[in-house]
């Protein structure tokens, strides 16, 4: 061995190369990846779980409202998991009954009103507890979100609504600090530009505890605002025009403890019609149970038709599609509800891939949400990014390939991929799916297609892997 080798990097040499082995002491990170081998038919049933984007709602409103509230049809999901935490820390006590997917928060000692940087970092809904902790103590100490990882979704609107609504808010080394003025809200009025659900969310529960009234203009429609909203008038708010762009809160002095249901999950529903889409065998329905369908939109299935998916729902909600012998390639843009929802743009580029003939995607919501596209072309998919939209070309034969999940709607794109692609996909980091997707695998493998959730360590070296 030379001496160098013996006694380390000499003195400004800095382009000193060690033998592999001497340097490859990386902590093993074990994660879990779904491996899908393709080519088998989506057929049977499916079932939809609660909906994610309404339950994280629904869970800040028992905060609100004084005493035990009982939430029935909630996922078992990681940002279920993450929020009950973010509660526990006020004081509220969180139980979660995975079986009967009920969620019960006593709220009767609701005593911190504080949301650490530990735990919303984790997850960008943990900034409801803004709205939540002002209606309920008066004043707030929240951390600024963390979240997926594309896009610029800031939390300025949130912050001008509460200011609006009669908070004094500063910025304290990472924390948002709102404080009620003589200890409750005022009410008032603000404009959401641009419409948001989540600022929505978060105003209807600040206003919900007001002084006086509040008017929330170019509010969010969608129907896990409107589920949300029904709850709280349900816990006792006063709350007039939800489903339309004003939505009216003339606060009360506190809410009460309720029994209430969370809707079905759409943007899952949506996921499985295009899986079925895709991956049914042409000409026999796979059906999907538990759905609302009147909750997708009617932008969403326009499209959905216009592709020549055969698409029919009984009066329970429950949804056959029928997949074609050849999809139409159809284009869209997303649009805030009842526009095409920019949660299902992913799934419909994996669609588009499937058809004969170029379409495109285009994202007016979010400018920077086609990061799964660069993983899409390494399992031989032919699209191009160009801005905020998308081009594919259809009729492209995809291949299995490893491919890495970066946030929750791509992650599932990747799975859909991995349906009609040949071989096998490995679709990695599957962390960022189990936030929105509740036991996809199962579900999946319940009807007939042949994936697995296998643990592995992200930092393994394939070569000394294949050597050993």
């Amino acid at each position: 061995m030379l001496e160098a080798d013996r006694n380390g990097p000499q003195k400004g040499n800095t382009n000193r190369i060690f033998p592999y082995e001497q340097t490859h002491h990386l902590i093993p990170i074990p994660l879990d990846k779904l491996v899908v081998r393709g080519g088998n038919f989506l057929e049977g049933s499916l079932t939809v779980s609660g909906s994610k984007n309404t339950a994280l709602p629904l869970m800040a409103g028992a905060v609100v409202a004084n005493g035990v509230s009982v939430i029935e049809n909630v996922p078992a999901l990681r940002d279920i998991d993450t929020f009950s935490r973010v509660i526990d820390v006020t004081g509220a006590r969180v139980s979660i009954d995975r079986e009967s997917h009920r969620l019960v928060v006593d709220a009767s000692s609701v005593e911190n009103a504080e949301a650490p940087y530990e735990l919303v970092k984790r997850m960008r809904a943990s900034f409801y507890m803004l709205g939540a902790l002002l209606a309920r103590m008066g004043h707030a100490r929240v951390s600024l979100p963390g979240g997926c990882a594309w896009g610029p979704r800031p939390v300025d609107l949130h912050i001008e609504g509460v200011k609006a609504f009669g908070a004094d808010v500063e910025l304290d080394r990472g924390y948002v600090v709102a404080k009620a003025r003589g200890g409750r809200l005022s009410g008032g009025n603000f404009k959401l530009t641009p419409s948001s659900v989540g600022a929505t969310v978060n105003l209807m529960l600040a206003a919900s505890t007001a002084a006086g009234g509040s008017r929330i203009e170019n509010a969010a429609r969608e129907p896990d605002v409107v589920v949300f909203g029904e709850a709280l008038r349900k816990m006792g708010a006063r709350i007039e025009g939800l489903g339309t762009p004003t939505i009216e809160i003339e606060g009360v002095e506190g809410l009460e403890s309720a029994t209430v249901t969370n809707c079905a999950d759409r943007i899952e529903l949506g996921t499985f019609m295009i899986a079925a889409a895709i991956a049914g065998r042409p000409g026999e329905p796979v059906t999907i149970l538990g759905a609302q369908p009147d909750h997708l939109g009617q932008a969403f299935v326009d499209a959905f038709v216009e592709t020549g998916t055969g698409l029919t729902s009984d009066e329970d909600g429950t949804v056959h599609v029928v997949a074609p012998e050849e999809l139409k390639p159809v284009s869209i843009a997303t649009g805030i509800y009842p526009g095409f929802p920019t949660d299902l743009q992913a799934q419909w580029t994996v669609l588009l891939s499937q058809g004969r003939g170029n379409a495109k995607v285009v994202d007016t919501i979010y400018s920077d949400r086609f990061k799964h596209i660069a993983e899409l072309r390494r399992m031989g998919m032919n699209a191009i990014v160009l801005g905020n939209e998308v081009v594919v070309e259809g009729g492209v034969p995809l291949t299995g390939a490893q491919v890495m999940s970066t946030d929750l709607r791509a992650s599932v794109s990747l799975v859909l991929a991995g349906l009609v692609a040949s071989g096998e996909t490995h679709v990695l980091r599957v962390y960022h799916l189990d936030r929105g997707y509740e036991n996809l695998e199962g579900k999946l493998s319940d009807a007939g297609i042949d994936i697995e959730r296998v643990r592995y360590d992200e930092f393994a070296d394939p070569v000394a892997e294949a050597t050993t």
